[in-house]
């Protein structure tokens, strides 16, 4: 038993070093992904340590010291997406229409053929923009019974799971499609204007990840994260951030993207709103994301029932509020934080005035 124990913290310890190297392989950056879950594990680790070892030997302080340091270190990074947490995000005083935007953002999965299940939700919460990733031909043959409620649209339909197709109600001017990393991966990037005439900056991203199927390292991902976040950070204009990112809320190449945009994420002191995987309880952490600039405050955001995807959609209300929205307060990007995240782009030659700025 005491080999045992001692193996899994050994295992515990190494999950969550790891990832402090920033090494790009998949293998290291997929430990961002479970540190609910190894925060579980760790908690369930010390019970059994507390219950099981012999508590007068030194070596058994180790391990218990070990499993609480890792304890500390996973939940620094997930508290923060708890209700434990102060907001980041402003709550709206009141409702607004003329000035909100509702957005709904959904992995569709390429394979899933149950496009009543989405039109549905389309039909219940009327978004004003939809934003569909892994979405093909058939799924834009589909979506386009949505023409007439939402008649502005960017559709980039593709067999390599990073299609993207977005559906608006609302006017959407210098709409472009991009390949800012891979040659086969899309963004998308328009200006959108509100009912009360305002113009917003919208960047639409489903980068692909780290996975020994897709890419063997992160580098690709990040530096489109990061391309964007540099592009809009000295940008005066409001700025709505949405996609699939194929990375969590709590990972340092998140939190970079936020330091350096200086975005703001609505679910910080909220909840973690895990999208992903909509058909495993046990392993689900957040995937699809939106980030917006200090001149909105929040009406709402929800994790959507399941449409046959193995992604959840999510659906937020933003209200346009310049004055209230400086209540909200993000991350602070140090000196080192830019230099890594120079770092990034260049390593994939890929710079802020390549990224579409709408509206400019």
């Amino acid at each position: 038993m005491t080999i045992a124990l001692a193996l899994a913290t050994a295992f515990i310890v190494l999950v969550t070093l790891l990832p402090m190297s920033r090494h790009p392989h998949w293998l290291v950056r997929g430990l961002d992904f479970p540190r609910l879950q190894f925060a579980f594990i760790a908690v369930v680790l010390l019970l059994l340590q507390w219950s099981l070892l012999d508590l007068s030997e030194s070596s058994s302080w180790l391990y218990i010291v070990a499993t609480m340091a890792s304890l500390a270190w996973q939940l620094w990074w997930i508290l923060p997406y708890t209700r434990l947490w102060r907001t980041e995000v402003a709550a709206a005083a009141t409702q607004d229409h003329p000035n909100e935007i509702s957005i709904m953002t959904a992995n569709v999965l390429t394979t899933n053929r149950n496009a009543d299940a989405l039109l549905k939700l389309v039909r219940t919460h009327s978004p004003d923009i939809l934003v569909t990733l892994e979405s093909d031909q058939w799924w834009q043959e589909h979506l386009d019974a949505l023409s007439q409620r939402m008649p502005y649209s960017i559709k980039c339909p593709l067999d390599n799971l990073y299609g993207m197709h977005v559906y608006s109600q609302l006017a959407l001017t210098d709409s472009e499609i991009s390949y800012l990393v891979e040659d086969d991966v899309p963004s998308m990037h328009a200006c959108v204007e509100l009912r009360s005439g305002s113009k917003v900056r919208m960047h639409f991203l489903h980068p692909a990840p780290p996975s020994p199927t897709e890419n063997e390292e992160s580098a690709q991902r990040d530096a489109e994260l990061i391309v964007v976040a540099r592009s809009v950070e000295k940008s005066d204009q409001p700025v709505i951030v949405t996609g699939d990112l194929n990375d969590v809320a709590w990972s340092a190449t998140t939190r970079l993207f936020r330091k350096i945009s200086g975005l703001l994420d609505p679910r910080v002191g909220r909840g973690m709103f895990n999208t992903y995987h909509a058909q495993l309880p046990f392993l689900r952490w957040p995937l699809d994301h939106l980030f917006h600039s200090q001149h909105f405050c929040l009406r709402k955001i929800e994790r959507l029932p399941p449409i046959g995807s193995d992604h959840y959609a999510l659906f937020a209300v933003l209200n346009f509020n310049p004055e209230r929205g400086t209540l909200g307060e993000g991350l602070d990007a140090e000196k080192e934080d830019r230099k890594w995240a120079e770092t990034i782009t260049q390593a994939q030659d890929v710079h802020r005035n390549e990224v579409p700025k709408p509206g400019e």
